[in-house]
């Protein structure tokens, strides 16, 4: 068994929290409360070999992804790699791109499994994996900037939606990227979509070689980085109002090439203040906040 991962009840008593090296989850369950134990049970039996299986496989994880490539053997892996594939011969991407959009499904799946939900949801550091039905709704509350979240805006999801997976990404969250977005959220009909879509939407947001953006090797950050030498994002001087545009259309553009394949239903994109929305579902349901209770962060 498993002696890292650490599994405990919030002092809500609602949530389930589980951490285990860089994966730390938190899990809300809505139904019987017979039911919500038993998927309780079988999130943490799950988690408890999840990160031990991503270990195993992951030389090949870390490698870009490419048209016809080996296909991994454990299932979150393989939630990985299919979320990836659709970019792989454009854009420089790898599986871990999507890993945390999977490792949410892949514990909700688990639920799923196992037990009868209303709704429920797992957020694995803002990259949210949703299961909704009837005429159950989640207000999912979208931040402007990771290192100091402010709500720029709300949107509410039901069961008629497509939407099930939520990802945020930028150059000042958890992982490194190459663009220059504060945030980018995307609304897709999975997560680890999402979170391969976000990554690459983010990436796009940009002003190639400009002097206010500090640039340096992920491998100086992170010698096992799978973006090797690839420059990241470290730091963006004020940029005046012409940058801004040109960074974020360049963004709108990928997001809006996205939108068109069906890879993704919506996205916000965020740059110094200046939101942009693309896709007509984001269009619809993002809003100013207010006092309605926020159920997730994004």
């Amino acid at each position: 068994m498993n002696s890292r991962a650490q599994i405990r009840l919030l002092p809500d008593s609602r949530r389930l929290h589980l951490q285990d090296g860089p994966i730390d989850l938190i899990i809300e369950a809505f139904g019987e409360s017979e039911e919500i134990n038993k998927a309780y049970r079988a999130a943490a039996t799950r988690f408890e070999t999840l990160l031990d299986e991503l270990c195993r496989e992951l030389k090949l994880l870390r490698k870009p992804s490419y048209p016809g490539q080996r296909w991994p053997i454990g299932s979150t892996a393989r939630r990985m790699t299919a979320a990836v594939l659709p970019y792989a011969a454009e854009y420089f991407i790898t599986p871990m791109a999507a890993v945390a959009g999977a490792v949410a499904e892949e514990i909700l799946a688990a639920m799923l499994n196992v037990a009868t939900l209303s709704r429920a949801y797992v957020n694995d550091g803002g990259d949210i994996a949703l299961h909704i039905t009837g005429i159950e709704s989640f207000v999912v509350g979208m931040v402007d900037r990771p290192t100091r979240p402010s709500l720029f805006g709300t949107t509410t999801l039901t069961a008629s939606d497509t939407i099930r997976g939520i990802a945020t990404s930028g150059w000042c969250g958890r992982s490194f990227s190459l663009g220059i977005a504060d945030a980018v959220t995307v609304l897709a009909d999975r997560a680890a979509a999402a979170d391969a879509a976000a990554t690459i939407i983010a990436n796009a947001v940009d002003v190639p070689e400009h002097p206010a953006v500090r640039r340096v090797p992920a491998c100086e950050l992170a010698p096992d980085s799978d973006l090797r030498d690839r420059l990241v994002t470290q730091d963006v001087v004020h940029l005046s109002s012409a940058d801004v545009e040109h960074a974020l259309a360049r963004g709108v553009a990928t997001a809006e090439k996205l939108l068109r394949m069906g890879l993704i239903r919506g996205a916000a994109l965020n740059l110094e203040g200046e939101t942009r929305i693309v896709g007509m579902q984001a269009a619809k349901t993002i809003s100013t906040p207010d006092h309605e209770r926020i159920l997730l962060h994004a």
